[in-house]
């Protein structure tokens, strides 16, 4: 039983990391810190857990984690980077759910972040947490980067095509949708129910922060550079993301089944049946990526849904620390989407 902790355990991707690892088979989860709610029982901020879980939020200590086989980092981003090199020299491995070592240049970094970061010795040897395509190499690494949400079903959802160059790199579009879940717990007045109900709405038109990290993986696995454009949009719904990816075919392919062979091994991603419309509800609470591929003509359209919790989050975090501790696949994120 390998002993496991999480470090900031009090926003919606903390509380779904509780969640599941509160009923892992193969792990024991010891401490949850947090600055914020230190000595109170988990439960009394999270009644969901009552019964799974019998621990109090602690301080943010290296002591306290020093003696664990891996830690998990939920926090904001520019947080885990500050504690990471000393857990690493101790022998504890971590998993980073925030940004902190998705990009491979620092300075890039500290454009998108507004900070400089505290180790760039570490963007080279951190893995990119997407177990699809770098399931080898997480297995043995010791510091994972947990992709972001909407990176997570965007390049899931062009992998089969841009890995194989049959589309054109230069005419990329990602036209996607997230629940307010997305924009994590804290109280803001353009979250508000009366403000997002019976609404929607773009927002980081001109530059979202998750657009570097799809674009650094895009060139990664065509081998060229990309023009993206990327949209994210706000729609009122508490999980849950829907990509619509636009992109011009280069030579003929049978697209339905390149996708069908490239996932025919993946757990998580399900390709759907010929002229399927793939629906958020239906991988809520899941961590399932649901795909479907459309063409018409030279151009292919590619539907890419994910719950952004637990695909997007704490359950591709839990898969990455199976993969890191030669636990199986699957333990702990066998649970079926939830319906309705």
């Amino acid at each position: 039983m390998f002993e496991v902790g999480v470090v900031g355990g009090t926003g919606y991707t903390g509380v779904e990391l509780l969640r599941l690892l509160a009923r892992h088979p193969g792990v024991h989860l010891r401490a949850i810190t947090s600055r914020s709610e230190a000595g109170k029982p988990v439960t009394d901020l999270f009644p969901s857990l009552r019964g799974r879980l019998d621990l109090r939020f602690e301080d943010l200590a290296l002591d306290v984690l020093a003696g664990l086989d891996l830690v998990f980092f939920a926090t904001p981003n520019g947080v885990a980077m500050n504690f990471v090199p000393e857990l690493l020299e101790r022998g504890v491995r971590v998993v980073d759910l925030a940004a902190d070592f998705r990009l491979r240049d620092a300075d890039e970094w500290a454009h998108w972040y507004g900070q400089p970061h505290a180790c760039p010795e570490l963007l080279d040897e951190a893995v990119y947490g997407l177990p699809e395509i770098h399931a080898e190499r997480i297995s043995r690494a010791r510091l994972v980067a947990n992709p972001g949400c909407y990176p997570t079903s965007i390049v899931l959802g062009w992998l089969p095509l841009v890995e194989r160059g049959l589309v054109d790199a230069q005419q990329l579009i990602a036209d996607a949708k997230s629940g307010a879940t997305g924009a994590g717990r804290q109280a803001q007045q353009r979250l508000l129910f009366a403000e997002i109900q019976e609404s929607f709405s773009a927002y980081g038109v001109l530059g979202h922060r998750h657009e570097p990290e799809i674009a650094q993986m895009l060139r990664q696995l065509g081998g060229s550079p990309v023009d993206l454009v990327f949209t994210p949009h706000l729609v009122p719904m508490s999980r849950g993301i829907h990509a619509t990816l636009y992109a011009r075919l280069i030579g003929e392919a049978d697209v339905q089944q390149i996708y069908e062979q490239r996932y025919a091994e993946a757990p998580f991603v399900a390709v759907l049946p010929p002229g399927s419309f793939p629906r958020t509800a239906d991988v809520r609470g899941s961590n399932a990526c649901h795909v479907a591929v459309h063409r018409r003509g030279d151009r292919v359209i590619v539907l890419s849904v994910i719950d952004n919790l637990v695909k997007g989050a704490a359950g591709q975090a839990v898969h990455n620390m199976n993969l890191m501790l030669g636990l199986p696949e699957l333990s702990g994120l066998e649970q079926v989407a939830l319906c309705p």
